[in-house]
């Protein structure tokens, strides 16, 4: 049994130096601009919720609103079913 194993593959972009550093970088100039401009977040905030919701569901599509169960699953035999 000698099988190669190959564990050479590149890691993805995120875990790279270069991409842990741009990450950090984004969260730390995420945070303090929230942080310096929170005033008027919080004035937008209703209308930004309000947006959300229409946003929601143009980007899920017609496939929702309870037509989970409505599945078109093939009918399983039982061990009542005789043939």
């Amino acid at each position: 049994m000698n099988q190669s194993v190959n564990n050479d593959s590149a890691p993805s972009f995120w875990r790279r130096p270069g991409g842990m550093a741009l990450a950090t970088t984004a969260l730390i100039a995420g945070f303090y601009l929230l942080r310096e401009h929170w005033g008027h977040v919080l004035g937008y905030w209703p209308y930004l919720l309000l947006l959300a919701c229409p946003l929601m569901h143009l980007m899920h599509g017609h496939g929702g609103h309870g037509r989970h169960g409505n599945h078109a699953q093939s009918r399983r035999r039982t061990n009542d079913d005789k043939e």
